[in-house]
């Protein structure tokens, strides 16, 4: 039996139900969803820090039952190969990839979900930076605290 196979890619750095989401809807268009998982190496490439390392990242991913098959990604021009390899029948992203992979179209459609709205791993990654930010600043101000109250018992 021939599966009618979609293709997608991600780094999946932060998992969230916005990746969850998009997975499903991507399932939902064909009988099978291969996932692309970038590597830490790709990543460094393309110049993101990914804190969760890629083993973890492809767990996940794996673990997600509406994914047939995770591969690595390690390079931006594997994804002709990676359709042949797998038939793909669609390759798609996420609509913030807008016209980015085109040039696929010869070889299989091409199609560009939306996202899950107010979800994004860059939103994420800024809130968590400002929580960082007020953390060291709570933390600064207590030290200097306890500092105070240690130097009236000396």
């Amino acid at each position: 039996m021939s599966h009618r196979t979609v293709l997608t890619y991600g780094t999946f750095y932060l998992f969230h139900v916005g990746h969850l989401n998009l997975l499903r809807r991507m399932r939902a268009l064909r009988d099978r969803l291969v996932v692309g998982v970038s590597t830490d190496e790709f990543n460094e490439r393309k110049g993101k820090k990914t804190v969760v390392p890629f083993r973890d990242r492809l767990a996940i991913v794996e673990s997600i039952k509406y994914v047939d098959i995770a591969i690595a990604e390690d390079d931006w021009d594997q994804k002709l190969s990676d359709i042949q390899a797998h038939g793909v029948t669609i390759f798609g992203m996420g609509d913030d990839w807008v016209g980015k992979f085109d040039h696929l179209a010869p070889a299989c459609e091409v199609v560009y979900l939306s996202r899950t709205s107010d979800i994004s791993s860059t939103e994420f990654k800024r809130l968590l930076s400002i929580l960082d930010a007020e953390h060291v600043g709570e933390l600064k101000k207590a030290l200097d605290l306890i500092s105070t109250i240690v130097d009236r018992f000396e």
